[in-house]
This record gives structure tokens, C-alpha cells and sequence, in this order.
């Protein structure tokens, strides 16, 4: 097998800026310097001439690089930004939903490099490191592969059901249709050579080259997410319906551990309104500077953390974010819990209107101005004399949806001297680790 080449979205603009650092060959002739693409009637406008699509393709595979303006950064996290951010490899602009995609095409090998920069700190262990570039490279080629499928498959895929009482939506791939992933935390965090990367970078992406995650001969759908809150979540409780062999739950501890089911309310109460030991939970400032780059750490509570809203403020958020008019937030109550205690379904009852809500970024999404930090959370009202409500608290645990590895977990098991080969499989039980090119 050959080094594959990844497609990467990384801007959606009515009008991209961007600066080719050295020579690029497009239409034949060779370009240098700054550049301004915009849209026009559903084609690309550059330099007087209309376009379907423009490719500029690196004349020095090694050397070249090119520099996209106002890239924005965190897309509705609370970190959201714009920055300068510069490429390697070739720059496509396609057009997409009245507006510009610069997309970005490279070896797999180069994108890693990226990707394990912007996800990681220059700081992390050469072990942690080497088991994100596994995972990152298998969960890439996994989903490349998938969407081969989904556009093979005469069944039309679909990431949500809805009813008058119910909307169950997963955010996964359906929305790259045109390009393999997106630049941002939807997909992988890459932000190009933007995050110099280092010699230990770059010495783990050498020694893992070409290896992959593997279960009966097929690649690992590898998730990951910073904090699982000390039991991991299963894959159908946030994207499609399929129970992968390899992410179960587990306790985020040594072999062994017992786990409460997290499934039943009592319990998953009892879990996220206390702090048990696992191998993410913790303050070391060190081991979370690994994982966490500057504006992660602008999050100090992830394993536990609280959110408190007024009736007010609560019923006017969830009817911006969702659209529909609630009126007078009465009650959130968990209708369904996954085996992180993460909530799949969510009842919302409202003056105008009770519905449920899932899976578990649609519920993170609809409580908060940007997302939750997870969706393992309880629920406890304040009410007035008359009885009804005046405040919500929701009291959680974890930062993500918890499926496969757990940054923040990882890095400890790589201060302990666990190898990447065992981070790997304490996350992704019976899988194997393969090199196949």
C-alpha cells in the first residue's frame, strides 16, 4: 500500500486571501505572492477570469508552502478565532453553498505531522505521541474509507430521525461530501505548519509510519476526545447505530477495575456528583500542558465541572440554538444514558412544548452558546415559593463525547511508562496495531 494523499477543508469564505510563499504552477503558468479569490454567481473569481474550480499545485513538493488569511479556528467552541495559518502541499478552491472551500491536498505522513502538533503539546511524551499518530492516521484512512462506502451504497445515510416528540442527529461526516475532512474539532484539529512542529513530533510519526489500528482486517474507526470522565462511551450512543467490538466501556484505570453501569440514573449521579480515581483525573499542570494548547487551557474543570442558568436565560438559549419556542423551560429530565453516563436522549419540557433531544453533541449544543463540555451531566433546579423553577445547575463530568482514547488519561499512562502500544489497547480493547505501508 502507498502513502495515501488527504483532502482538507480548511476555510468557508465568500472571499479567501491567501499568499503562495513560493512558486505554485496553476492553468500552466507559475504563481507567486499574495492572491484573492472571490465568489461570483457560483464560480470563482481570480484575476478578472471566472472559474468551476482553481488548483494550485507546489513546483517544490519539500520547499513549498502557502499562507491562508483570517482562518477561523475552534468553529462555535469557546475558543473560537480567526488566525493566519500556512500549508504545505497543494491549494484547491472549489465552490460549496454560495461560497469559496480552500482545500488543502497532502501526503497523510505531512498532515499527521500537523495534526499531533495542533492536538498535542510540544511537551508530551514520545510514547503519548507515537499512540495519537497511530490513532490519528487510523481514524483519517477509516473515514476516507467510509465515505467510499456511503457513496458506493445505493441506501441513502442519514444522521438524523425526527418526529413532532423527538429529533435524534449525530454530527459526523455527512457534511464532506466534496473533500475528505475539515480542518477543525468536527474533524481532526490541522492547522497546516501553522504549530511548528518538533524533532519528538516528527521522530513519532517515523517510528509509527504506515501503522494502523486494526480489527478483523479492517481499520478502527479510532474516536478520541480530551477527557472521558473516567469510563469510556460507546459508539452508537453518539453517531450511527454500530456496536464496534473495540470501544466498550471500561473504567480509564488499570485492568481490572470495577465500573458501575452508568446506564441507570442512581448511578451515573452518584458517579459525576463525586470525583473517583482514573487515570484522567487530574491537576498536574504538566501533564495537562501535554494535551491542552494555550487556548485549551483556558478550561480548568473538565473531569467535574458546572454550568448554572437562570429560567430565563435557559429558555431563550435553547429556543436560539434549536429554533424552536419552548417557551417557559420547566424541567430537563435524562430519558436515556450511555455507559459513560453521557446522555443520549433528553427530555425538554417546556410551556409551549415538551420534545426529546439527541444524541450527545445535539444536547451540548442546545444547552450552551457554544457546547457543553460534555453531556454526562445532572440535572438540579432551583424553585421559588410557587414551586416552579427559578435556575437550572447541570453538574457533568468530561470534556467530549468519551469515545476511544482519552488525551488527558493518555498522557498520564505515558508519565507512568505505559508504551504506545499498551495506551493504545487499554483504549481500543482486542484491537491490533499493524504497519501496512
Amino acid at each position: 500500500m502507498k502513502e495515501p494523499k488527504v483532502s482538507v477543508g480548511i476555510m468557508f469564505e465568500p472571499k479567501i486571501g491567501f499568499t503562495l510563499k513560493t512558486p505554485f504552477l496553476c492553468n500552466g503558468k507559475e504563481i507567486l505572492g499574495e492572491q484573492i479569490v472571490s465568489y461570483r454567481e457560483g464560480k470563482i473569481l481570480w484575476n478578472g477570469e471566472l472559474y468551476d474550480t482553481i488548483e494550485f499545485s507546489p513546483l517544490n513538493e519539500k520547499e513549498a508552502s502557502f499562507e491562508l488569511k483570517g482562518v477561523t479556528i475552534g468553529i462555535n467552541f469557546h475558543w473560537e478565532r480567526k488566525e493566519n495559518q500556512v500549508f504545505k502541499g497543494a491549494l484547491k478552491i472549489i465552490v460549496e453553498d454560495n461560497k469559496l472551500t480552500a482545500v488543502n491536498v497532502l501526503g497523510v505522513e505531512e498532515y499527521l505531522t500537523s495534526v499531533i502538533s495542533s492536538e498535542m503539546s510540544a511537551t508530551a511524551s514520545l510514547e503519548l505521541l507515537k499512540a495519537h499518530a497511530v490513532i490519528s492516521r487510523s481514524w483519517l484512512l477509516a473515514q476516507i474509507e467510509k465515505n467510499r462506502e456511503i457513496e458506493d451504497s445505493a441506501v441513502a445515510y442519514s444522521a438524523m430521525r425526527e418526529t413532532e416528540d423527538e429529533l435524534i442527529r449525530w454530527y459526523d461526516r455527512e457534511d464532506h461530501v466534496k473533500f475528505d475532512i475539515c480542518a477543525d474539532d468536527h474533524c481532526q484539529r490541522y492547522q497546516g505548519i501553522t504549530r511548528a512542529s518538533t524533532n519528538i513530533v516528527k521522530k513519532a510519526i517515523e517510528e509509527t509510519r504506515g501503522e494502523l489500528l486494526m480489527f478483523e482486517n479492517k481499520i478502527c474507526d479510532a474516536r478520541y476526545s480530551k477527557s472521558c470522565g473516567g469510563v469510556f462511551e460507546e459508539f452508537q450512543n453518539c453517531w450511527e447505530e454500530i456496536k464496534y467490538p473495540y470501544l466498550v466501556a471500561k473504567r480509564d484505570m488499570p485492568q481490572g477495575n470495577e465500573m458501575p453501569d452508568l446506564t441507570i440514573e442512581e448511578n451515573a449521579r452518584e458517579w459525576i456528583l463525586t470525583s473517583p480515581d482514573s487515570f484522567c483525573n487530574t491537576t498536574d499542570k504538566v501533564i495537562l500542558s501535554q494535551v491542552l494548547n494555550n487556548y485549551d487551557q483556558e478550561t480548568l474543570n473538565f473531569y467535574r465541572w458546572e454550568q448554572g442558568y437562570s429560567v430565563e436565560e435557559l429558555s431563550e438559549l435553547i429556543k436560539e440554538r434549536t429554533g424552536t419556542d419552548y417557551g417557559t423551560i420547566l424541567d430537563l429530565i435524562p430519558i436515556e444514558r450511555g455507559t459513560s453516563g453521557r446522555l443520549v436522549r433528553l427530555k425538554i419540557v417546556g410551556s409551549k412544548k415538551s420534545r426529546i433531544i439527541g444524541k450527545e453533541l445535539e444536547i451540548r449544543r442546545s444547552l450552551s452558546t457554544s457546547h457543553l463540555y460534555s453531556s454526562a451531566f445532572v440535572v438540579e433546579k432551583e424553585v421559588g415559593q410557587d414551586g416552579t423553577p427559578i435556575k437550572f445547575v447541570l453538574k457533568g463530568a468530561g470534556w467530549g463525547h468519551g469515545v476511544g482514547l482519552c488525551q488527558i488519561g493518555a498522557a498520564v499512562m505515558g508519565e507512568k511508562g505505559y508504551s504506545y502500544n499498551n495506551i493504545l489497547l487499554h483504549y481500543f480493547v482486542g484491537a491490533s496495531i499493524e504497519k501496512r505501508y
